[in-house]
């Protein structure tokens, strides 16, 4: 997709704003974070825990190296500037195309750009009104630190006096709710009550860490009862959730339904849009959650889902204020994997967002995510764990031709610690050095990777410059126990036997934090993995381990077999097919299992194969699943996961002959 970063929010202008007059005496500028809130709060009289929550909502109080987040927001307070950020230019397309159904005994519906024009759009410019109302320029609101957190203040003090609330660093925090439901941006008050309502949450819990940046920072927990009648000031729309629709009760969801419909003149039942009909879990389990990223804006990517030839998925989530849009029923199947064996067992939920540019992700998605996710999972009996809730860049192909197409969203700036750190399921040790498993999970903060290609020339290749410095969830993996050995080979991604690169999209000599693994060898403060066929080598000192240690299974060869085939999908054996349904060839991939590997054991899968190729179920035998005897392990094989023949392994304790 093309992508621009405009935002669908209301416009927020500086003219509408109650102006707002600082302290008469201005102190140096403090030389601590907490003192720069503390200072702000004083300035503008606004409470500092509601100044401190509102940040956190915002940024968790980071820096995030000065560059804007996915909803084109600066700093700590999140200060947005989308007039600016689309002057950088656009970024263009993320990767190649995906058979959009993941199917590949069909044709893609379409491969070419949907024709919908992108909507109207209002740019929420906070940061020029925090210009406005404190004289700093926007240039200083965008990098510098404390001027972007008194800007902040400055935004909610003004709000506070618009709807003739009390100001003044002593209030009681308890009447800003109104303020800080507009601070959201939202259009309605159902998403501006949601991130209020997170906000006090947090007040009320406290908050403590330290930033990107390095500055310890504490918001100590209040009991703080919000006067919620401030939020009918603010005149925002009243929103009314449509019956049915499958969201937690503390978010604030609507339905925007992607398009079942025949395509062409009408007459042919094989060429229809956007998703297939189904009836899950009755027919079929649903086994995996999907995280994306939309590589657009929320309101560019609502256009496209509502095109009927274009693809689908099933929730998207907006990152200024967390709102979410459902669009294809969870018993439905949505064509949001690019693996049709995928797509016919998850859920996949769109995060507006953009992989490639070194954008950050709010707080505010980050939560509202993981309340989406932690609902789904229990509806489902999904497990909250990597092997079950993945990224579009763990998603196996289905043949090796479409390996290389593959998404790679939500790339490496995904926090996946942290994620799943909200979803009250942290990645923790559950071994020793000996137990033969590791789980990644390196601090996000510190770790850094040198990546390039967040930058696209005019023919939308990545160029050689390098991406901002920041935070990541990935470890790179050397070919040997050395930051000089050259990175791991995929053979999928580099035909010519090329080693991996670190351009963003290349995640062939990437593991990613969650993701568990074999342990192959250790050296010193090095352990190696087995990875694509490979030993792959990671730093990993015992002074700051960026791994874990785990136990579980793992599978290897059966005795005889020197090698195994590995598999994108766990589709039945020929003879599991009815008469007159196409057979789906078994296809390896371009990878080999080799005797002596171990790989980590994600799940018993049984094969499946979910015939819909045709439009409301026309043909005999459609909306059918097709079962055979063989059964598949998954495995974590690579970045991404992979399947092999249950017959073909030997399923072992991860102790049993791990490597000392």
């Amino acid at each position: 997709m093309g992508r621009r970063i405009l935002l669908s929010t209301a416009l927020i202008g500086a003219a509408t704003l109650a102006p707002v007059s600082p302290a008469p005496a201005a102190n140096p500028t403090p030389e601590t974070r907490q003192q720069q809130y503390a200072a702000a709060a004083a300035e503008y009289g606004v409470p500092e825990s509601v100044l401190l929550a509102v940040s956190y909502l915002e940024s968790r109080w980071d820096t995030n190296a000065g560059t804007p987040s996915t909803g084109a927001g600066y700093g700590p307070m999140h200060l947005t500037d989308a007039n600016y950020v689309n002057s950088l230019g656009e970024p263009g397309h993320y990767g190649p195309q995906e058979d959009p159904r993941g199917d590949d005994s069909r044709a893609p519906i379409r491969a070419a750009e949907p024709a919908v024009k992108p909507p109207a759009e209002a740019a929420l410019q906070t940061l020029d009104a925090a210009a406005a109302v404190t004289g700093s320029g926007k240039e200083v609101l965008r990098s510098d630190t404390a001027a972007n957190i008194r800007g902040g203040a400055a935004l909610l003090a003004s709000y506070q006096k618009e709807i003739g609330a009390p100001v003044g660093a002593g209030t009681d925090p308890a009447a800003w709710y109104g303020s800080v439901a507009r601070y959201s941006g939202s259009h309605s008050t159902d998403s501006a009550a949601t991130f209020a309502d997170e906000v006090y949450a947090t007040i009320r819990t406290g908050a403590a860490r330290t930033t990107d940046d390095g500055q310890r920072v504490t918001l100590a927990p209040r009991n703080v009862a919000p006067q919620k009648s401030w939020l009918d000031k603010l005149g925002l729309r009243k929103a009314a959730r449509a019956d049915g629709v499958e969201c937690p009760k503390e978010l604030a969801c609507e339905w925007i339904p992607a398009p079942y419909q025949l395509l062409g003149d009408g007459t042919d039942p094989e060429y229809y849009g956007n998703h297939d009909l189904s009836d899950r879990p009755a027919r079929q389990k649903i086994e995996y959650i999907v995280i994306h990223d939309t590589e657009e804006t929320y309101a560019r990517t609502l256009e496209l889902v509502q095109d009927p030839a274009y693809v689908s998925w099933h929730y998207t989530m907006r990152s200024s204020d967390g709102h979410t849009a459902q669009h294809v029923r969870t018993k439905d199947v949505a064509w949001q994997a690019g693996n049709w064996y995928i797509n016919a067992k998850s859920i996949g939920i769109e995060h507006e967002g953009f992989a490639r540019q070194g954008t950050w992700y709010t707080e505010t998605m980050y939560r509202t995510s993981a309340k989406l996710v932690g609902y789904l999972a229990k509806k489902f009996d999904i497990p909250l764990d990597r092997q079950h809730i993945i990224g579009h860049d763990n998603v196996p192909g289905t043949v090796p031709a479409t390996v290389r197409g593959m998404h790679w969203d939500p790339g490496p700036y995904w926090d996946w610690s942290h994620y799943f750190d909200l979803l009250k399921a942290p990645f923790h040790s559950t071994g020793t050095p000996k137990t033969g498993l590791v789980t990644m999970d390196p601090d996000f903060a510190s770790n850094r990777p040198a990546f390039w290609g967040c930058q696209l020339d005019d023919n939308g290749n990545p160029t050689s410059a390098p991406c901002p410095l920041r935070g990541s969830s990935s470890v790179i993996l050397h070919s040997a126990p050395s930051q000089d050995a050259p990175l791991v080979k995929d053979a999928g991604l580099h035909e010519n036997g090329s080693p991996s690169t670190m351009e963003a999209s290349d995640h062939g000599a990437r593991a990613s934090a969650g993701q568990t693994y074999a342990v192959a060898d250790r050296q010193g403060d090095w352990t190696a993995i087995w990875y694509l066929g490979q030993k792959a080598w990671f730093y990993n000192p015992a002074s700051a381990p960026v791994a874990k240690w785990a136990t579980g299974f793992v599978v290897t060869p059966k005795p005889g077999k020197a090698t195994i085939p590995v598999y994108g999908r766990a589709y039945p054996e020929e003879a599991a097919y009815p008469a007159g349904a196409p057979y789906q060839t078994l296809s390896p991939l371009q990878y080999t299992l080799a005797a002596g590997q171990r790989y980590a054991v994600g799940l018993v899968a049984p094969s499946e194969f979910y015939k819909a190729y045709t439009f409301a179920g026309t043909f005999p035998g459609d909306w059918t699943v097709i079962r055979g005897k063989m059964r598949y392990v998954q495995i974590q094989f690579g970045h991404r996961i992979m399947f092999v023949n249950k017959d073909d392994v030997d399923i072992r304790p991860s102790a049993a002959s791990a490597p000392s």
